[in-house]
């Protein structure tokens, strides 16, 4: 019973994400009106709302205008579901778990905000900056996961200098911008969080998998070296591997 109720609460929050990742790169409020198809702009019925089920029901389709529905929507309730089970199965109810959650909330939101728009929202890093960071003043919390305020400083700064020295070198021998501040922004976030050892991992490990996605278009001329790729979902991706394997890691490095 237990872990429907958590799948069920990952999928509502899953469809709020959903919200996000749609209104905040169109500067809309996420606080505001009711939903509404995309594609014919009509609100939608609270039944034909309903996380995971909705989507299957209606079989991808609006029911008002009959168009397909992107897949990301049904793909965020998932992905949302999936992590507050994983979060509760291995973390139980603690504040470790809401910490959790509200960092794999935002994380999914950047992910698909700038696979898509190629911009990360100042609303999603900052908080997650000021929390990660706050956060490091609990002695009660599990410091196998997270560090002390120190180390979670050094991580937050080291994040951000790293990248934005890369933009600023990169600009100099290039005369164009190679990355974005949102990028140092969020490699800020997993400094934070997670602590300087984290930052060296994840910028070495988002900097492969990015290489490894794109070698197949480049292969195929469909992208150029000089084309530009939006970076945050690697270092989401990167964070995540991270955290699975920090215990491990640490070990490793210590």
């Amino acid at each position: 019973m237990d872990y429907l109720l958590t799948i069920l609460l990952g999928a509502i929050f899953g469809s709020f994400a959903n919200v996000c990742i749609y209104r905040l790169p169109n500067n809309k409020k996420v606080s505001k009106g009711r939903s509404f198809c995309p594609k014919c702009k009509k609100k939608i019925n609270w039944f034909d709302n309903i996380p995971l089920v909705s989507f299957l029901v209606l079989s991808g389709k609006c029911r008002k205008c009959k168009k397909e529905i992107s897949i990301q929507y049904f793909l965020v309730e998932v992905i949302s579901a999936f992590l507050f089970i994983f979060i509760y199965y291995y973390f139980g109810i603690s504040i470790d778990t809401l910490l959790l959650v509200i960092l794999s909330m935002f994380l999914l939101v950047i992910f698909f905000i700038d696979l898509k728009h190629y911009i990360i929202p100042n609303e999603l890093t900052f908080p997650l900056m000021g929390i990660g960071f706050l956060k490091s003043f609990d002695p009660n919390l599990n410091t196998a996961i997270f560090p002390n305020f120190v180390n979670s400083l050094i991580g937050g700064v080291l994040g951000y200098s790293l990248i934005w020295s890369i933009i600023f070198f990169y600009k100099q021998i290039r005369n164009k911008e190679g990355m974005g501040l949102g990028d140092a922004k969020l490699l800020a976030v997993t400094g934070f969080w997670f602590g300087w050892i984290s930052v060296p991992f994840v910028i070495f490990s988002s900097s492969i998998i990015a290489l490894i996605s794109v070698i197949p278009s480049l292969m195929t001329k469909k992208r150029k070296m000089t084309s530009q790729i939006p970076f945050g979902p690697y270092i989401v991706l990167a964070t995540v591997i991270y955290f699975y394997f920090s215990d491990y890691l640490k070990g490793f490095i210590f």
